[in-house]
C-alpha cells in the first residue's frame, strides 16, 4: 500500500536549515517568513526517519500553527492507521513497532514547563519570549545522552537580548569552524518576511504600512539592533566622542542615584569638566563605580570615589528615603557636602540636554563603560511601557547636569533645562 505524505516543498531560505547538518541551528526570521512551517516540514521528515521530536513554544497560538502543519502533512498516514494522533496532548506516534519516534508539541516559557520529557531533536520556537534557562537548565541536558540536535527560532525584540546574543555567539562559532575548513556544529540563518514566496505581497504591504520604522526593522527585516532607536544615545555617538585621556580638569563631581530599596544597584558616576583652547567647556566621564549592596556599602563606595578623584561635590538624588541619602553618606564621612537633588521631571526629559551636549561633541567618555553605555543606548520611556530604573544612567545625568547645564543654556536653545 502506497501512502503519500503531504509534505510542502520548503522555500529556498527554509531549505537551508531544513537540510542543515549542524547540531545547533539559530534562526532569526521575520514575521510570516515561514519559520514555523519550515520547522514543521523538518519535524515530519525527521519523524519518518525515526527521530523523537519535541516542539516547544511559549504560546498556544503558535502550537496551533505548528500542529496544523504536521497533522495536515501526516493526515494520509494517520487515516491509514500507520500513525496515531492525540489531539489533547498534541503528539503523533507510530502505531506499530517499538520505535521511540514521535512528534510532540507543548507550551514552554520557563525551565519548569519544559521538564518531564526527552527528545533527540528539540525545536524552540519564539525563543526570544522564553526564559534562557529553558535551554541551559533543561534543553541542553536533555540532548546530552543521545547527542541530539536543537533549533532555536526567534524574531528580534529589543528587550529579549538572550536570543540575539545566542545568534552572535553561534555566528562566531560557525565562522571559526568554516575558517578551519570544518563542518560547523553551530549554524545561523537569517531571512526576512519578504523571503516567503507564499506570502501575499499586498498583505505584507498593508501590514508594514501601519508599522513604525523600528517595528519594521525588527519584525519584518528581522534585524538585531544593538541600540534602541527610541533611546537618546547611540553607540556611534559615544564612540565618536570617546577619548583615552583628559586634560587637567577644573571641576569634578560624583553623581549618586541610590537604589529604590534596601538592596539593588546604586549608580555612582565620576565626571569632570575642562575648557578647550577656545574656552569651550567639555565634560569627561571618568569612572562608573556603580555597586549593589546595602546603603552603607554604596555610601562607602561613593565617599571613596569622592576622595580618589578629589571631587568638588557629591550630587545625590533624593530617593524614597528622603533625607536618608544625605544621612547615610555623612555617616561615612561627615565632612562631605552632599547636594541632594529632587527629580521633578521624567528621566528622559532630564537626560535630553545631556544627550544634546554629547551630540555636539561636548561630552566624552574616557575609555569604555559597557554597563552604563548599554543603559544609555537602550533606555526609553513611554506612558504604556515601564522599564527597570536605570541607576547608572540617572547618576550620569545628574553628574553632567551639575557640571555643565548652567554654562550651556544658550547653546542648548529651546530645551527646557531640568531644575538642579
Amino acid at each position: 500500500m502506497r501512502i503519500d505524505i503531504n509534505l510542502k516543498d520548503p522555500h529556498p531560505e527554509q531549505a537551508k536549515f531544513v537540510h542543515s547538518n549542524a547540531k545547533r541551528v539559530v534562526l532569526r526570521c521575520g514575521r510570516r517568513g515561514g519559520k514555523t512551517t519550515g520547522v514543521a516540514i523538518l519535524a515530519v521528515m525527521k519523524l519518518l526517519e525515526g527521530r523523537r521530536i519535541l516542539y516547544a513554544t511559549p504560546t498556544q497560538e503558535q502550537i496551533g500553527r505548528f500542529w496544523w502543519e504536521v497533522t495536515t502533512a501526516l493526515k494520509p498516514a494517520i487515516e491509514a492507521g500507520l500513525y496515531r494522533k492525540n489531539e489533547s496532548e498534541k503528539y503523533i506516534v507510530p502505531v506499530h513497532g517499538e520505535s521511540e519516534a514521535r512528534i510532540k508539541a507543548k507550551t514552554a516559557w520557563n525551565a519548569n514547563t519544559l521538564r518531564g520529557d526527552f527528545a533527540d531533536l528539540l525545536l524552540l520556537d519564539e525563543f526570544q519570549l522564553m526564559d534562557p534557562e529553558v535551554w541551559t537548565l533543561v534543553g541542553a541536558p536533555m540532548l546530552l545522552d543521545n547527542d541530539g540536535d536543537a533549533i532555536f527560532i526567534y524574531t528580534s525584540e529589543q528587550r529579549a537580548l538572550h536570543a540575539s546574543q545566542m545568534y552572535k555567539r553561534a555566528e562566531a562559532l560557525q565562522n571559526e569552524a568554516l575558517a578551519r575548513g570544518e563542518q560547523p556544529r553551530w549554524e545561523v540563518h537569517h531571512f526576512t518576511s519578504h523571503a516567503n514566496p507564499h506570502l501575499s505581497k499586498v498583505a505584507l504591504e498593508e501590514i508594514t504600512g501601519d508599522m513604525d520604522s523600528l517595528s519594521y526593522r525588527l519584525e519584518i527585516m528581522a534585524e538585531d539592533l544593538d541600540d534602541d532607536p527610541r533611546a537618546l544615545w547611540t553607540r556611534d555617538m559615544i564612540k565618536e566622542t570617546r577619548v583615552h585621556y583628559h586634560p587637567e580638569l577644573t571641576r569634578i563631581v560624583i553623581g549618586v542615584d541610590p537604589q529604590g530599596g534596601m538592596v539593588g544597584e546604586t549608580g555612582i558616576i565620576a565626571g569632570g569638566v575642562a575648557e578647550d583652547s577656545d574656552g569651550v567647556l567639555h565634560g569627561y566621564l571618568l569612572e562608573d563605580a556603580s555597586i549593589s549592596g546595602l546603603p552603607e556599602v554604596w555610601a562607602s563606595q561613593a565617599v571613596t570615589r569622592y576622595h580618589t578623584h578629589e571631587a568638588d561635590a557629591l550630587i545625590a538624588e533624593r530617593n524614597f528615603g528622603g533625607d536618608m541619602v544625605e544621612a547615610v553618606i555623612n555617616g561615612v564621612d561627615p565632612r562631605i557636602q552632599v547636594k541632594v537633588v529632587t527629580a521633578s521631571r521624567g528621566k528622559v526629559a532630564r537626560a535630553e540636554p545631556i544627550s544634546r551636549l554629547m551630540a555636539k561633541g561636548r561630552i566624552h567618555h574616557v575609555g569604555e563603560f559597557p554597563a552604563l553605555e548599554d543603559e544609555m543606548c537602550t533606555y526609553y520611556q513611554t506612558k504604556s511601557k515601564a522599564q527597570p530604573s536605570p541607576n547608572r544612567y540617572d547618576a550620569y545625568v545628574w553628574t553632567f547636569s551639575e557640571l555643565m547645564l548652567q554654562y550651556c543654556a544658550t547653546e542648548l536653545g529651546t530645551i527646557q533645562l531640568p531644575m538642579i
